[in-house]
C-alpha cells in the first residue's frame, strides 16, 4: 500500500477548466470519496491518477513516485492500479473464475498460485458457488461483485472506483455499499470512489472531498461534512439544508426577518451578509409561540403525510420557504400561522458565498 497525493492538480480543454489545483492527501488504506454533481470534476480527477489523461498542471505521487506532471506521465499498466468502472466491463464469454483470474495470468503467475489466489479471494466475495457461470447469468450486483473481485484479486496499491453502483438498482445499492466497505476493512488498499450519492459516500468512505467546479469545496470525515458544512454549495448538496439569509449583528447573531438567530460555525463581522443553515428535522414547529430563543414567526403553505413523519413548506414574513419535518402526530392545516424554532448549535453560519 502506499498514499496518493495530487499537489495543485489541473486540467484543461481550451479555456475550460475541469479540475483547478486540486490538492489531496490519501493516506495508506483511506478509503477517500470524491463526491459531487455531474461536471464538478470527480471523474475527471479519478482518470487523471489512473493515468488515462495527462494533467495541464500539478503532480500525482504515490509513495515517493512521481507517476503525473505535464512533461512525463507514467502509463496506465505501469501504476499498480486497479480500476472498477460503472459498466462492469467483464468479459462476456469467460466464466466468473477465468474473468477474476484474468488479472493473475496476464502477469504469467504460476498454476498454483493463481488457484489459491483465486480460491481466497472468490470466498471473501461469495461467489464460490458462481464460479462456472458466465456474466450474462449473473444479477447486477452479482456482476458487480465479480469486478471487485477481479480488481482485489491483483493486489494494487491503489483501488479506484468510477460509480461503481449507479446501475444497480435501490436495493442492491444499498447492499453492495456495505459490500465495498466490508471489503476495503478486509483489504486496506488505498481507494479513491468517485460517487454523486451521497449516501453511498456516508456509508463507505473515511473522507469525502466534496467537489464543485472542479475544485474541492470542502474534504472531512462523513460526520465532519454532514454536521459542519462550511459553505452553501455543501449545505444544499449533504443531505439538503435551509438557507436562511440575514445581517450579523454580532460576532455570533444574524438578523433574519426582524428576529435574531444565535448561531455556530465562525466568527461573523457586524453589518456583513451571511448565510445560515439548518436541517429541516432540527427543526421545532408550533401553534403557540413557545418561549425559548431563535424564533422565526411563519405560515404553513404546504402539508405532506409520509408515514414516518410530516413534511411541512413554511413561508417566513419575508416570503422565504422553510422545510420542516415534524412526528406525524403534529397535524398543521395549511394557512395557518406557526413558530419555528431553530436551536442555535444548529445554525451554521456559513463561508463560500451568499444564497441567491
Amino acid at each position: 500500500m502506499a498514499s496518493v497525493e495530487l499537489k495543485g492538480l489541473g486540467k484543461r480543454y481550451g479555456d475550460a477548466v475541469a479540475v483547478d489545483n486540486v490538492s489531496l492527501l490519501i493516506g495508506h488504506g483511506q478509503l477517500v470519496c470524491l463526491l459531487g454533481p455531474s461536471g464538478c470534476g470527480k471523474t475527471t480527477t479519478l482518470r487523471l491518477i489512473a493515468g488515462f489523461i495527462e494533467p495541464s498542471a500539478g503532480e500525482i505521487a504515490v509513495g515517493s513516485k512521481v507517476l503525473s506532471t505535464p512533461q512525463r506521465t507514467v502509463p496506465p499498466e505501469g501504476r499498480n492500479m486497479s480500476m472498477i468502472f460503472q459498466s462492469y466491463a467483464l468479459w462476456p464469454h469467460m466464466t466468473v473464475a477465468e474473468n477474476v483470474a484474468y488479472g493473475l495470468r496476464i502477469r504469467k503467475m504460476d498454476k498454483a498460485t493463481i488457484e489459491s489466489k483465486l480460491q481466497a479471494i472468490l470466498s471473501t466475495t461469495h461467489l464460490e458457488a458462481l464460479a462456472e457461470r458466465y456474466p450474462g447469468e449473473l444479477s447486477g450486483g452479482q456482476q458487480q461483485r465479480v469486478s471487485l473481485a477481479r480488481a482485489l484479486v491483483v493486489e494494487p496499491e491503489t483501488l479506484l472506483l468510477d460509480e461503481p453502483l449507479s446501475n444497480l438498482d435501490a436495493n442492491l445499492r444499498e447492499e453492495m455499499r456495505f459490500e465495498i466497505r466490508r471489503l476495503h476493512d478486509r483489504y486496506r488498499y488505498t481507494t479513491v470512489y468517485v460517487t454523486h450519492d451521497q449516501s453511498e459516500a456516508m456509508t463507505t468512505a473515511d473522507q469525502i472531498a466534496v467537489m464543485n467546479l472542479g475544485r474541492i469545496e470542502q474534504l472531512g470525515t462523513p460526520k465532519e461534512i454532514y454536521d459542519q458544512p462550511r459553505s452553501v454549495f455543501v449545505a444544499r448538496f449533504i443531505g439538503g439544508s435551509n438557507i436562511l439569509t440575514g445581517k450579523a449583528v454580532d460576532a455570533g447573531h444574524v438578523s433574519v426577518t426582524g428576529a435574531t438567530l444565535a448561531t455556530t460555525g465562525r466568527a461573523l463581522t457586524t453589518g456583513e451578509t451571511v448565510s445560515v443553515s439548518i436541517r429541516q428535522h432540527e427543526i421545532a414547529i408550533a401553534t403557540a409561540k413557545p418561549a425559548a430563543d431563535n424564533l422565526l414567526h411563519a405560515v404553513v403553505s404546504r402539508q405532506v403525510f409520509l408515514g414516518a413523519a410530516r413534511d411541512y413548506t413554511a413561508v417566513l414574513d419575508d416570503k422565504t420557504e422553510v422545510r420542516v419535518t415534524a412526528p406525524p402526530i403534529q397535524d398543521i392545516a395549511p394557512g395557518q400561522e406557526v413558530w419555528l424554532r431553530l436551536p442555535a448549535e444548529r445554525c451554521r453560519a456559513l463561508t463560500g458565498g451568499i444564497e441567491g
